[in-house]
């Protein structure tokens, strides 16, 4: 199966780093006490012609912080989120 997200939506897999695992003592932080990732690598883009040109699958992007809708797909984790809500594209 595959997902395909409409109109000005992305599909988002969020990228945990390092710090977000742990605290600077070296403790692990329970998913449940850890801070949303800001990051992440766009999946899937909706079907807004405007918003393919900008934004391509791959792209590494950044986000707001309480930005999207969680969803599990096939036991990943994924967030949908607005053309408004993404800040930034990285680039090298």
């Amino acid at each position: 199966m595959k997902l395909k997200v409409i109109d000005e939506r992305l599909l988002i897999e969020p990228e945990e780093t390092e710090e977000e695992q742990k605290t600077a003592g070296g403790l692990y932080i329970p998913d449940t006490a850890k801070e949303k990732p800001q990051r992440g690598i766009v999946v899937a883009v909706g079907t807004d012609e405007d918003l393919q040109k900008v934004i391509k699958p791959g792209d590494k992007i950044v986000f707001g912080k309480y930005t999207g809708d969680e969803i599990e797909f096939e036991g990943k984790k994924y967030l949908v989120v607005q053309r408004s809500d993404i800040l930034a594209i990285i680039t090298n």
